[in-house]
């Protein structure tokens, strides 16, 4: 009599390979976009970080001035600052500081999935040390700042 031997699978199946297949396309749909979306907010963080440096000087002179009002910070020769303008690489276009308000306002260039209708406005309230500033714009809308 011949043993009876059971013969050993080697490798994988079709049906197996097509389940991991599909749960890889699964995870990469999803994944995707939440990669695209962080690499957004990477690039529109240049952005913010040049607003940062107008806001810091806004405040400081708004603390130095005799009359404590943000108003009188309002133009970038009163403020101590070089505005960027009309800068084609990069995340930013230009900064501008409103008159009357001192609210700042950037515009971004066509940079790494942002462009350049995602304007942000960053916008003083108060006196002396007691400024509290507060975004609005794209900026707000499409996520790239928490408020």
């Amino acid at each position: 009599m011949k043993n009876a031997s059971k013969s050993l699978q080697k490798g994988f199946t079709l049906i197996e390979l097509m389940i991991v297949v599909a749960i890889v396309g699964i995870l990469a749909a999803v994944a995707l976009p939440a990669y695209q979306n962080y690499i957004k907010k990477a690039a529109y963080s240049e952005v913010l970080a040049a607003m940062g440096s107008v806001k810091t000087a806004i405040s400081v002179c708004a603390a130095q001035n005799t009359s404590n009002a943000i108003t009188g910070c309002d133009t970038a020769t009163v403020v101590g600052v070089t505005l960027p303008s009309g800068i084609t690489s990069g995340a930013v276009n230009t900064i501008t500081i409103t008159s009357g308000t001192a609210a700042i306002v950037a515009k971004p260039n066509n940079f790494k999935g942002i462009v350049d209708t995602d304007t942000c406005t960053l916008t003083p309230t108060g006196v002396d040390s007691k400024i509290s500033w507060a975004y609005s714009g794209a900026c707000v809308t499409n996520g790239y700042v928490k408020i």
